[in-house]
């Protein structure tokens, strides 16, 4: 029975502290034991996010290092490691700008769990009621019916505000829809992200931030279904009974329209309107390492001119990398995260218990215990024997 009673990890514990309990409460050490020491202070951080809230371009170069490139016009962009969130280097990071269609980042994060990609939908009128005027679109069509993963891929390949409509309906309308999408952002820590419309179609008020921009492509990439999306460089799109094909708006993806495709992209979203410009979230992977870089409006080169200034501060990034001390992090600190639901924060709590913890310190508790229980029973036995002998010597004495 007591090899079955220990043999459970939380029968393993109870009883460590159980017999820790009695060894120390027994201990004469235990009254006299010295204070503990005082914790060691904290790290400084490696960066201060204090860097990322000045204006201008941010950056921390360390020997080796290659210079920001000078042909950059953007009015704020950032680069940073998808994998540890470290922003390698920054302009305006939260200068609050119109987005445009890389919102539609967000509004797949806010959504994308929350539809069945094979579910099949035939679409209303109402449905397109709401889509602006002059918004680019992918060809949804009043009674036709559609899979919902066919409609993600008009939203990342031809970025159509008539798919994010008809998918934020399915979602539960456009408000609610909107709901969610700022509470995804406050969730991620994109504080400079204010949502009216979840397309991007321009809006009074509606606004986001290189930073924010780059905290979607992130979490984004986490996103294996996200990732897949926004990768996809050329789709059939259906129209009742044939299909077209689609090819993603994304000219470092697809190599198009003059603009030289960038080895190792991952897409992720562009975006224009005559309000916001041209806006960028792109991805690369090289070497091992995954870069995300956001480019909002460039005021010199065209058309062409948020590729371009997208490669060269991916390939900036990509030099400068592990030669550059970081300016700040795309991850949240502790304190500005949201509070996690009863739900979220069992599996947090589960995720705390990590693989390497081990049952021996529990063990040698239990040990330990049982070895000052053991020197116990002998120490009485040995006593009551002693006992027993000068009774017996009294006896003889007596006789």
């Amino acid at each position: 029975m007591v090899i079955r009673y220990l043999s459970r990890p939380s029968s393993v514990r109870t009883a460590a502290l159980a017999l820790g309990a009695l060894v120390l409460l027994s201990s004469p050490a235990a009254a006299t034991e010295a204070p503990a020491e005082p914790a060691p202070p904290r790290p400084i951080p490696a960066y201060s996010s204090a860097l990322l809230d000045r204006p201008g371009t941010q950056v921390r170069l360390g020997p080796g290092a290659p210079a920001v490139p000078g042909n950059v016009s953007a009015l704020a962009w950032v680069v940073a490691d998808a994998h540890t969130g470290e922003v390698l280097g920054a302009r305006n990071a939260h200068r609050r700008l119109p987005p445009a269609s890389t919102l539609k980042s967000l509004f797949a994060l806010a959504t994308l769990p929350r539809l069945d990609a094979d579910t099949r939908h035939v679409v209303a009128q109402h449905e397109l009621d709401q889509v602006g005027e002059g918004s680019s679109m992918v060809g949804v069509a009043e009674g036709r019916a559609y899979r919902v993963a066919d409609l993600w891929r008009g939203v990342f390949l031809s970025s159509g505000n008539d798919a994010v409509h008809v998918l934020a309906r399915l979602n539960g309308g456009l408000d609610k829809t909107v709901r969610e999408m700022r509470a995804k952002a406050r969730e991620l820590g994109a504080r400079d992200t204010h949502v009216v419309s979840p397309d991007g179609y321009d809006a009074a008020g509606q606004v986001s931030s290189a930073y924010d921009l780059a905290v979607f492509g992130r979490a984004g990439l986490a996103d294996p279904e996200f990732a897949r999306y926004c990768s996809t460089r050329v789709a059939q799109f259906p129209a009742g009974g044939w299909s077209y094909p689609i090819q993603n708006t994304n000219r470092l993806l697809t190599g198009a329209d003059g603009v030289a495709a960038y080895p190792g992209l991952l897409g992720v979203k562009n975006g224009y309107t005559s309000h916001a410009g041209s806006t960028l979230i792109s991805a690369a992977q090289r070497g091992g390492r995954t870069l995300v870089v956001t480019v909002m409006n460039p005021q010199a080169g065209g058309g062409r001119a948020v590729y371009e200034e997208a490669r060269s501060l991916l390939d900036w990034g990509f030099g400068a990398a592990g030669k550059v001390q970081p300016v700040g992090s795309l991850v949240p600190p502790e304190e500005s995260r949201p509070a996690p639901s009863p739900a979220h924060a069992g599996g947090q709590a589960a995720l705390a218990v990590r693989p390497d913890d081990s049952e021996w310190p529990a063990v040698l508790m239990v040990a330990a215990g049982c070895a000052v229980l053991l020197a116990g029973c002998v120490l009485a036995v040995r006593r009551r024997r002693a006992t027993v002998a000068r009774r017996r010597d009294v006896r003889r004495v007596s006789d």
